[in-house]
């Protein structure tokens, strides 16, 4: 198992925060208690190891219970990697019978499963059941943020599928293991996360469109070509200049000459058309072709050329 090292996200203290005290008191969960009073004492960074040793605790409980407090805004992850380990390869198999327990003791899970129901327009099975359940007692998902996925996977679903498909439970689970992984534990992180997952698929919707690609959604390769330009920091227009730099040297959108295109300018750092304008003006300053004069003389400004490109492009 890899080793994970965990510490107090506040300052180190023997007296309990009344804060602290009444989240741990909502969690309802006595490892993490116990473990959060084990961290309080030592002050210092914890190892799941040591921990499970000193509390009589196996690494799992333990490693589940620092998740609990991650979540609770009472533990940080240390290390470089700002995401937590998965709690496990699969969530536990949980029985028919715990299932039926634990939902009749816990009114919360109740309400999730009959929401879960309307959002998805259909019963739960039993291995759906399981599956909610273990989002919702494993990873620890608040209510909140459980309902936010499951809406946000549904309308992802339909955009991809069409109207009245609706995602799998397994698919959720898969979605919510991604929450876990990037600590989207409150509503407030959840909502900013999908925030900036939609303004980013307007975007590639944009990109789709310079492209001239219609009727269909990217491939896989092509998706991943898009999301790696965004990611170096290239705005639409100049994007629109490598397209328009591959049609006339190839014919066609050739992905990987137009991603060398934008490869190189990336390398020099230029990421908008006036920086790629810049740029090529002061190579072509650099280096004139011989027989000519370095600047044309009447000739129309490269980035008046430029703007024009993606004025068509955009409008075309």
């Amino acid at each position: 198992m890899e080793n994970r090292n965990f510490k107090l996200s506040g300052e180190p203290s023997l007296a309990i925060p009344v804060s602290d005290a009444d989240r741990l008191l909502r969690a309802g969960d006595g490892t993490a208690a116990l473990l959060y009073l084990y961290a309080l004492r030592s002050g210092e960074s914890l190892a799941p190891e040591k921990a499970a040793a000193a509390l009589s605790r196996t690494e799992k409980e333990i490693t589940k219970a620092a998740a609990v407090l991650c979540g609770l805004g009472l533990f940080s992850s240390g290390g470089k990697s700002r995401e937590l380990p998965l709690p496990a390869d699969e969530l536990p198999e949980y029985t028919a019978e715990d299932l039926a327990r634990r939902t009749g003791e816990n009114g919360e899970f109740r309400a999730v499963v009959e929401e879960t129901q309307r959002m998805l327009g259909r019963m739960l099975t039993g291995a759906d059941l399981k599956l909610l359940f273990g989002i919702y007692d494993y990873l620890r998902l608040p209510a909140e943020v459980i309902f936010l996925l499951i809406n946000h996977c549904v309308e992802e679903t339909r955009e991809r599928l069409g109207p009245g498909k609706t995602p799998s439970m397994r698919s959720i689970e898969k979605d919510a293991y991604i929450w876990y992984n990037h600590e989207l534990l409150t509503l407030e992180r959840a909502e900013e996360y999908l925030l900036l997952k939609r303004a980013r698929a307007g975007t590639m919707r944009d990109v789709k469109r310079l492209l001239q690609i219609g009727g269909r959604n990217f491939s896989a390769t092509e998706h991943k070509y898009a999301e790696s330009w965004l990611d170096m920091g290239f705005d639409l227009e100049a994007i629109a200049l490598a397209y328009d730099k591959t049609i006339v040297k190839t014919g066609s959108l050739a992905w990987k000459y137009m991603n060398s295109i934008l490869a190189s300018w990336h390398a020099k750092g230029l990421h908008t058309a006036e920086e790629i304008s810049m740029g090529d003006s002061r190579h072509g300053q650099a280096r004139p072709p011989a027989g000519r004069t370095a600047a044309r003389q009447g000739s129309e400004p490269e980035s008046e050329r430029m703007r024009k490109i993606w004025d068509k492009v955009k409008n075309g």
